[in-house]
């Protein structure tokens, strides 16, 4: 059984309160117990202490025992629950509280018992007497005997105390569950007000949906909560990375759709018109169908090269080489096509090893500077750096060319992506170079960036770990 998280957090504040709670009473209890006690008993030795002075008192100024003073302080302790017995320094008594009013003394202490009782339900406590001896002039005039309940106990004032105190922790109980509960309702609700917008708006993304009205809300709303702000954050990226790969794979369709459709229709126009007899099959017709196959089959062949480098069960063989006579020959193989259109091509650089595929790695420089030989206007000039860079080798193609747009930089590398909207056939390719590219730095743990700006130029970063990771 699942419960929702308002209900949890309702919960776990009422048992976090009613364990403060549940401490505090029995902390408050058990301090109480111990330092009240020790109240009790410093508080009957002092009553005895000023009673024995008060009878010391009496005998120093007259010399004798006066018992209607005796009767009187007697009295005085009675009815403070102490039973005072004095007697002569012959043994005689002066006076006693059991014989002035034994029924009072008995029911006293039946009464202090059952106050002990109902507290202690196991108290062991019984009568207890001190004696005190009075001397004056340094010869024993008597002795003042002192009985109570020991060895302390709770009046009836002392009882009330304990009993409205506890019944004062009762009230701040119910009123902290209480006032947990609203509390918990209340952040409750804050908290998952945003998750359920946040759960909302992930199902209308589930459906397709990426720029519906509520990825806006929740972006809007926000929240006070770190992580719940970087969950709604996370969400909003999330429908816009959706929303931006569902437009790029329409655009791929029709990218694919334009790309096999414009030599599919050559053939078809070709062969037809051979068909109807309007043209003779000779051999220039037949090799410009044969040319739109090998572009067909060209594309054909590059998807299957970028899926199987895309793959994570890509096989490399890696050997140990000198990358920099890799591309000189590479250099003298496009030295034509930039000669042609009087670009000047450098290379920069001294000899660096890598542990990588070599055929890969050469497939990815012809990429590269195919694509630099494609966007830079005659008369340009293309640069290739190789250095050192640490643990990496750093290779980087730089040309003057027509540059990149801005908003066309985060989509250079996917496939079919190209910044010519146009997709003029003078700059030819399929748009899928980059992409192979990357998916081959990538494989052997490298990766290739680009800097670009409209009109000045690109510059593609290679890097290439000199050992394998």
């Amino acid at each position: 059984m699942k419960f929702g998280l308002k209900s949890k957090l309702s919960v776990s504040y009422v048992l976090v309160a009613i364990a403060c709670v549940a401490l505090l009473s029995y902390l408050t209890n058990f301090l109480l117990e111990r330092h009240f006690t020790a109240y009790v008993i410093q508080k009957q030795e002092r009553e005895n202490n000023e009673i024995v002075s008060l009878l010391v008192q009496q005998y120093r100024n007259s010399g004798v025992w006066d018992a209607g003073i005796i009767e009187n302080v007697g009295v005085s302790a009675l009815e403070r629950g102490m039973i005072i017995k004095v007697t002569a320094s012959d043994g005689t008594v002066i006076w006693d509280a059991a014989v002035h009013n034994s029924g009072w003394c008995r029911r006293m202490l039946d009464n202090m018992a059952h106050n002990m009782l109902s507290r202690y339900p196991g108290w062991e406590g019984n009568y207890t007497t001190k004696t005190y001896p009075v001397f004056s002039r340094e010869a024993e005039a008597g002795k003042v005997e002192i009985g109570y309940y020991g060895p302390y106990y709770y009046t009836d004032n002392d009882l009330a105390f304990i009993s409205t105190l506890n019944n004062l922790l009762i009230y701040v109980g119910i009123f902290s569950l209480v006032f947990a509960l609203v509390i918990g309702q209340v952040m409750a609700r804050r908290l998952s007000k945003p998750i359920i917008r946040v759960i909302d708006t992930a199902r209308m993304i589930s459906k397709g949906h990426f720029g519906d009205s509520s990825v806006a809300e929740i972006s809007a709303e926000g929240s006070t909560t770190k992580e719940i702000s970087q969950l709604i954050t996370a969400i909003k990226d999330l429908a816009e990375t959706l929303e931006k790969q569902e437009l790029l794979r329409k655009r791929l369709t029709a990218d694919v759709a334009h790309e096999l459709r414009t030599p599919i229709a050559t053939l078809q126009s070709h062969m037809e018109a051979m068909i109807d007899g309007i043209w003779q099959p000779d051999i220039e017709r037949l090799k410009s169908c044969h040319e739109e196959a090998i572009r067909i089959g060209g594309l054909v062949d590059d998807l299957e090269r970028l899926a199987r480098y895309e793959s994570e069960g890509l096989v490399l063989n890696r050997t140990e080489f000198d990358i920099y006579p890799l591309i000189e020959h590479i250099l003298k193989n496009f030295e034509s096509g930039f000669f042609s259109k009087n670009i000047a091509l450098a290379l920069y650089g001294k000899g660096e090893l890598v542990f990588a595929d070599r055929d890969k790695i050469s497939q990815l420089i012809i990429n590269l500077l195919s694509n630099a030989l494609k966007y830079t206007p005659e008369g340009g000039s293309v640069e290739i750096r190789l250095c050192g860079d640490g643990d990496d080798v750093k290779i980087t193609v730089k040309d003057n060319g027509a540059g990149i747009h801005e908003e066309d930089l985060p989509y250079i590398f996917e496939r079919f992506y190209r910044a010519d909207k146009s997709r003029n056939r003078a700059t030819g390719g399929s748009g899928i170079g980059l992409s192979i590219a990357k998916a081959i730095a990538e494989a052997h743990g490298g990766s290739i960036e680009v800097k670009s700006e409209a009109g000045a130029g690109s510059e593609f970063t290679l890097k290439l770990p000199r050992k394998p990771h």
